[in-house]
């Protein structure tokens, strides 16, 4: 466990699990942020495999050794296996279901086009993957721009590796008020200027990352307006429309559907506690 100048009283609780187990190790930094963070674990340790979780989201028991599995399958070229994510709330209870992308073997231009992994808490890596892109790059909050870390470094070995998914919800992504998933200019300036370095090195990408800025600029504002934030979601809704005005308005058409149906099932039916393992049922 990495503590990155925590407050919260988190310290206290790994260092009582650390008696018990001989396994669990914590490292102490100075409030240097998510990259540095990741990194200095993945240097703690020399295990060949890497996977990292945030404090506030959850794993189902058999997520490692399911992703673990999809990589040995996928050989010595199979770099990343990720899975897919519910978003939970404080009581671990789903709220909404991410992306289910089917994505494997070469997925940059895939990935170019949409972040369908969502977050870093549903990937597995094989160290030298993580290794040859890098580790995770400090250099987006040195410019202000915390945030898109975790894409960055899918995108980065998506360059030079294959993926592997394991098509089951096994990640629980919480969403809270204080994450920083809620600053939503932050992380679509963050989303931008990573995809602004991948675009130097793969112009032939231009219009899937073009794609990707604009879907990110929508799903920002959509995030900034269920926060109420509402300056920061007419900004960005501003500038969606000013590029695409068509896509703009069937986006917003399609989400407030989306919305609609959501509230409609949570009314009507029951909400799983996580964990899910496989299919999920309303």
């Amino acid at each position: 466990m990495v503590d990155d100048a925590s407050t919260d009283g988190s310290a206290a609780i790994v260092e009582a699990c650390a008696q018990r187990d001989p396994r669990v190790r914590m490292v102490r930094q100075s409030g240097v942020g998510v990259a540095a963070a990741r990194n200095a674990g993945a240097n703690a340790t020399g295990a060949g495999w890497l996977a990292f979780i945030d404090a506030d989201d959850v794993w189902a028991p058999p997520k490692i050794a399911s992703q673990l599995a999809a990589l040995a399958a996928g050989g010595a070229d199979a770099g990343l296996a990720y899975c897919w994510f519910a978003s939970i709330d404080f009581g671990g209870r789903v709220v909404s279901f991410g992306p289910q992308p089917l994505y494997e073997g070469r997925a940059l231009r895939e990935l170019c086009h949409a972040n369908w992994i969502g977050n870093g808490s549903a990937l597995l890596l094989r160290r030298s993957a993580f290794e040859r892109a890098g580790g995770y790059d400090p250099a987006l909050r040195a410019r202000g721009a915390e945030g898109a870390e975790d894409l960055l470094i899918a995108l980065r070995i998506a360059e030079h590796a294959e993926f592997r998914v394991v098509p089951r919800y096994f990640v629980g992504y919480r969403q809270t008020p204080a994450s920083m998933s809620t600053e939503s200019l932050q992380m679509f300036r963050s989303t931008a200027l990573g995809l602004a370095e991948l675009l130097d090195r793969n112009p032939g990408h231009a219009a899937e990352i073009a794609h990707h800025v604009q879907e990110s600029r929508t799903w920002f504002a959509y995030r900034a307006g269920a926060s109420g934030r509402w300056g920061e979601a007419a900004l960005l809704l501003r500038e969606a429309f000013a590029a695409q005005p068509a896509a703009t308005a069937r986006y917003l058409a399609q989400a407030a559907v989306t919305i609609a149906a959501g509230r409609i099932r949570r009314r009507l039916g029951r909400r799983d506690v996580f964990p899910l393992y496989g299919e999920v049922v309303w």
